[in-house]
Order: C-alpha cells, then sequence, then structure tokens
C-alpha cells in the first residue's frame, strides 16, 4: 500500500512537471508572437530608401519664398537650417569631404543686396574632392555674374547660366567633378505657375552621393 501510495505521489509530481513545462513554452510563444517590440528601421536624413555603401545620403530643401530658409541634410546631420540660424537670403552653400563626409565649411551670400565678389572668392577656394551643396533662399540671382556662374557650371551645374530672380533652386555638385551633375532641380520664377506670391513652390531633392565625388 504505501509502495503504491508512493508510485502516484512521483506520478503526480511527473504529471506536474510536465504541465509547468508546457505552460512555459506556452507562454514563450505568445511573449515572442506579441510582447516583442521590433525596432523601426530608420532611413537617414528621411530618405525613401537606404544608400548603398560608399555613399552618403543627402536630403535638402529650397527656401520658402522669403519667410522659411532653406534645409540641408548630410548623412542624418543638419548641415543648414533656419532652427540652426546658419542661412540667409540668395546662396546657401555647405562644403563637404568627399571622403570622410565631415562638414568643412558653410556659407550665405545675399545675391539681391549683396556684392557677388565674396561669392567668387569663396568658390576659387574650394579644394578639390570637395563635395558642393547649394540651395537658394528668395533671391539667388540678380547679383550673379558671368565668372561666378561659370565657377558653378565648373562644379557641374547645368542650370546656373539660365538662374533667374527669385527662382528656386536646388544643387550637388563636386569641386573637380569630370561630369556634369545628376543633383539638381530648378523651377522658374513666373506669375503663371508660381504657389507663392511672387516665388515658385519650394524645391525638395534627395539621393545618395558616392564618397570621393
Amino acid at each position: 500500500l504505501l509502495f503504491s501510495s508512493g508510485v502516484f505521489k512521483f506520478a503526480t509530481i511527473v504529471f506536474v512537471f510536465i504541465i509547468a513545462i508546457f505552460l512555459t513554452f506556452q507562454l514563450l510563444d505568445i511573449d515572442l508572437d506579441f510582447k516583442i517590440p521590433v525596432k523601426p528601421f530608420r532611413v537617414k536624413c528621411g530618405l525613401v530608401r537606404q544608400c548603398p555603401n560608399s555613399h552618403f545620403a543627402f536630403k535638402m530643401a529650397s527656401g520658402a519664398a522669403s519667410v522659411v530658409g532653406p534645409r540641408i541634410c548630410l548623412e542624418d546631420i543638419i548641415l543648414m537650417s533656419s532652427v540652426k540660424n546658419n542661412v540667409g537670403r540668395g546662396i546657401n552653400i555647405a562644403l563637404v569631404n568627399g571622403k570622410t563626409g565631415e562638414l568643412l565649411k558653410t556659407a550665405s551670400f545675399d545675391m539681391w543686396g549683396g556684392d557677388v565678389a565674396p561669392l567668387i572668392k569663396f568658390l576659387k577656394e574650394i579644394e578639390d574632392g570637395t563635395v558642393v551643396l547649394m540651395a537658394s533662399f528668395d533671391d539667388p540671382a540678380t547679383k550673379l555674374n558671368d565668372e561666378a556662374r561659370q565657377l558653378i557650371a565648373d562644379l557641374g551645374s547645368t542650370v546656373i547660366t539660365q538662374l533667374g530672380f527669385r527662382d528656386n533652386w536646388v544643387f550637388v555638385g563636386g569641386k573637380g567633378i569630370k561630369t556634369k551633375s545628376p543633383f539638381e532641380q530648378h523651377i522658374k520664377n513666373s506669375a503663371d505657375t508660381n504657389k507663392f506670391d511672387g516665388w515658385p513652390e519650394v524645391l525638395e531633392m534627395e539621393g545618395c552621393i558616392p564618397q570621393k565625388f
């Protein structure tokens, strides 16, 4: 009788142990299916898709009329914006090391009430291998002359010769580039198509810049 009682107790313990294991695995399945959060994948600068290796992700926008300044993002870092307080009326420029992506310098040049000479000096001092990002704000063209336009064309721009009063324009080029840049957008100031009173709509552009551009 004692033997039978011991066997019964042992069988009960084994049964409870098996039930416990079963319930544990069930709980683990529930945790795996429902309770482990999946961290969303974020693309640099909010691009539509991730850039391949050996490329810099960029996204930029021109200014909005004379109210909101342009915005330039590279590798998830805001280089220029109204929030950073480093943009101004005219042409806004960020210089970046073409190998490392390091920001070298930012500047803005007033092409309405300013002088083109500082812009020409700035462009002539850009070193080979530098990525150049440019965005318009308000009026980028009134004070531009042939020399300044040629220097920007040498960076890979095809639009600079047509850039006019209050046009919107964004451009990525490079010092020493051998071909015309694929990264450029332009919209004319036209009373028939302007989104704002006296200014065209904002331009946005994004893409992947090869290292050693």
